[in-house]
């Protein structure tokens, strides 16, 4: 067994974005995993928020605000508002045909709309925050769907943390969903474990990074690239 206490990570806080297709108050099996992470992390002294997309009125569109390139309604700048306010943004939801749900991209393409904003240090806005995912389904694409949203995050400036994902998945075809009886869901072992072992990675990374001030910004600022500094590697348009 371990010995001393846990860490706590009470200056910390993370948001989950539950990508079911479900409107609140509907029972979501994804929610029933990220209830089985939420617990970790607060016990862990985490501050932990679930919001479902769904619920929200997102414009469709990869600008910031879609409002002011023609859509009526926007609710995406308050929910940007709340990734930025989390040290951790963990992305959740169902498998469809073997990929992730249509909220899921959704709010992938409404992330990458901000991933041109800076932070003060001249890096993407998200540098210094960590991502993670957990997917659920009753079909194969697990895996296939960790990849993607974990490779989106990475892209536009998450750090990813070992062990980053979890999942369940019941047999193929229909049958149970997690929360249903029978699915055994909730008592899998190997997803319980992975779930665990997710949630501490992203705490432990998350905590790493902002009480050591984020990434360091020597060879990634945007506006000293521009300028013409190259970080040391060679510039093509140099000629002696």
């Amino acid at each position: 067994m371990p010995s001393g206490d846990p860490p706590r990570y009470d200056d910390l806080s993370a948001l989950y974005l539950n990508c079911t297709l479900k409107p609140s108050p509907a029972t979501s099996n994804t929610e029933g995993l990220i209830e089985r992470s939420t617990a970790v992390m607060r016990a862990g002294g985490v501050r932990t928020e679930v919001i479902r997309p769904v619920d929200w009125d997102l414009a469709v569109g990869v600008q910031p605000d879609m409002t002011e390139h023609g859509a009526a309604r926007d609710a995406w700048p308050e929910l940007y508002a709340r990734v930025m306010a989390a040290d951790i943004l963990v992305l959740c939801g169902p498998i469809w045909l073997g990929d992730n749900s249509s909220v899921a991209k959704h709010v992938v393409e409404r992330l990458y709309s901000n991933s041109a904003e800076l932070n003060e240090a001249g890096q993407s806005a998200y540098y210094g925050r960590v991502g993670g995912c957990l997917i659920t389904g009753n079909e194969d694409g697990l895996k296939h769907c960790a990849m993607n949203l974990l490779y989106s995050l990475q892209h536009i400036g998450f750090a990813i943390p070992p062990q980053a994902d979890a999942g369940w998945i019941g047999e193929a075809g229909p049958g149970p969903s997690y929360l249903e009886p029978g699915s055994g869901g909730p008592d899998n072992d190997f997803t319980n474990r992975n779930t665990t072992f997710a949630a501490w990675n992203l705490m432990h990374l998350a905590a790493l990074l902002k009480r050591s001030g984020g990434i360091p910004p020597y060879g990634n600022q945007r506006p000293e690239w521009d300028a013409g500094c190259r970080f040391d590697a060679a510039n093509p348009e140099h000629r002696s």
